[in-house]
């Protein structure tokens, strides 16, 4: 009877193991923390739940952007995404092309979105149209 039962043990603990590994390796936070490292484009957002915020790396940079629902003409939807830097001091090297493939990415998700760039990026937008 105890062999039975160390045998259900064993078989649940293994079980925990593979679904914990499995968890590991589908999550978006690693892959987006692995494409920061690289320094790759990796974009993580949940289009079913406007309260939450979306997160994407470009080129070593972590972006965050708060989306505000509203109204269009034929529907609810996310009419404007206010997008901040998490650390502005890795933003050395960051061009202005750079800022339109951002903004490309966000609206070809969110087509209705006006993009809203928060300080410091949006003194290079300044400093661009003087």
């Amino acid at each position: 009877m105890t062999v039975i039962l160390f045998r259900i043990l064993i078989l649940i603990a293994l079980a925990i193991i593979v679904h914990t590994a499995y968890e590991y390796v589908t999550s978006p936070i690693r892959k987006l923390e692995r494409a920061k490292k690289m320094k790759h484009f990796y974009y993580v957002d949940d289009p079913r739940d406007e309260k939450k915020n979306l997160l994407m790396t470009y080129k070593g940079i972590v972006f965050e952007g708060e989306k505000y629902i509203g109204a269009t003409e034929e529907s609810f939807d996310v009419v404007r995404i206010s997008v901040f830097v998490k650390d502005p001091q890795h933003l050395k090297g960051l061009e202005r092309n750079d800022l339109y493939f951002l903004e490309e990415e966000l609206l070809i998700r969110y087509p209705h979105a006006e993009i809203d760039w928060k300080y410091p990026i949006n003194k290079l937008l300044e400093a661009i149209k003087k």
